[in-house]
């Protein structure tokens, strides 16, 4: 497995000092009164994190696909909120970089690059979920652009973010369905209205909203690529970003939860001694360890495959899979080592358990990601 670059290295490293020393000083504030971190999102435009998967001539800094997982684990080990805001709008970037015409690219990437201008996807419908091919949004030909009518949800980043990629049916009537399917790059305007703010259980401070379009017009050339009828296949190559960036922020929360429990473990004493010197503890810490190690591994896997050019939808969903599980299991566990204290809101580790869940269930069900593994598997004819 390819090591980082120095410069990549110092990447990570400026990030990880960002978050010790501004984010998780003012995290617990921010996310219990579920304030948007609007500095904090100062701070990452100021530090180049918008523009990580930017290319030249439209960006200056970007960064291989493991340094960016790796840059994604240390933001959500200060808070996955602020990993979140910039999720997506990796997602739209490596979509305009692939398959984005000239004019798209000139006219978004350099201000994405700065943070100027911030991107979301808007996938999922209220009776969709993970049935992506029956959606029921469609933009209709009407004289020189499309009309818009429908409506997406848990849409990150929706009142906050200028460009949203929205996936809808520009053919509802073609066979095989994802025929129909194209990406529109789509700006706030009349027809378009965030409707609410969805009350989360955990990631805070960061908006995740429903989206009603009635009506909306789109130009024409508003279309990804600037043919009809290949968004679905663009999207499910975006989502392997996506479900690394998924996979790392797991990678982020777990590392997080495990080292409160560690520090907890070793300066709270009973009966006399520390307390992971109690071999129920220290098996906690060892399986902990261990599993982190080994999502750590998977996710720098299936980063990698990305980045030589490979195949890599069933690595991601693994990935995703173990790490997401893991942070989950983790999180639970450093709620155990820090006993009464791990229930309380005084202690970060009740936070983690409330933000890991996401991940489960966000960019693809983990029901979801076995189906994919066991079509690749077979597909494949086993593991390489």
């Amino acid at each position: 497995m390819t090591a980082l670059s120095a410069e990549e290295r110092d990447v990570v490293g400026t990030v990880r000092t960002f978050v010790g020393r501004e984010v998780r000083p003012v995290v617990r504030e921010l996310e219990h009164a579920d304030t948007y971190p609007e500095a904090l999102i100062g701070r990452m435009k100021e530090l180049g994190v918008f523009g990580l998967a930017v290319p030249e001539p439209w960006g200056e800094a970007p960064v291989s696909m493991p340094c960016y997982a790796m840059v994604t684990a240390e933001l959500a080990r200060g808070w996955m909120s602020l990993a979140g805001a910039m999720g997506g709008h990796t997602v739209v970037t490596k979509l305009l970089v692939a398959f984005g015409t000239r004019e798209q690219q000139d006219r978004w990437l350099p201000r994405m690059a700065t943070g100027e201008v911030r991107a979301t996807m808007a996938l999922t419908e209220p009776g969709g979920g993970s049935d992506l091919q029956a959606m029921r949004t469609v933009a209709r030909r009407d004289g020189e652009g499309y009309v818009v009518d429908g409506a997406k949800t848990w849409i990150t980043n929706a009142r906050r973010s200028q460009l949203i990629a929205l996936l809808c049916k520009t053919d509802p009537e073609a066979q095989p369905r994802h025929r129909g399917v194209s990406v529109l790059l789509v700006e706030h305007g009349p027809g378009l209205t965030v409707s609410r703010d969805l009350p989360k259980l955990g990631y805070k401070g960061v908006e995740s909203c429903e989206l009603a379009f009635d009506g909306y017009r789109a130009p024409a050339d508003a279309v990804l690529g600037g043919i009809e009828g290949r968004g679905f296949a663009q999207m499910m190559t975006g989502l392997e970003t996506g479900r690394i960036q998924v996979a790392a922020r797991a990678l982020g929360v777990g590392q997080a939860a495990f080292d409160d429990a560690l520090r907890y473990a070793q300066d709270r004493e009973s009966f006399g001694r520390p307390i992971w010197q109690h071999q129920a503890v220290g098996n906690l810490l060892a399986d902990m360890a261990t599993s982190l190690t080994a999502a750590r591994q998977l996710v720098l896997y299936a980063a990698e495959r990305y980045e030589t050019g490979q195949r890599c939808d069933m690595e991601a969903g693994m990935a995703k899979l173990f790490a997401s599980e893991t942070a989950m299991k983790v999180a639970l566990d450093a709620i155990r080592v820090h006993g009464g204290h791990g229930y309380s809101t005084e202690f970060d580790v009740e936070r983690y358990f409330r933000d890991a869940p996401l991940m489960i269930v966000g960019e693809g069900t983990n029901e979801i990601q076995r189906d994919v593994i066991a079509r690749q598997l077979v597909a494949r004819g086993g593991l390489d």
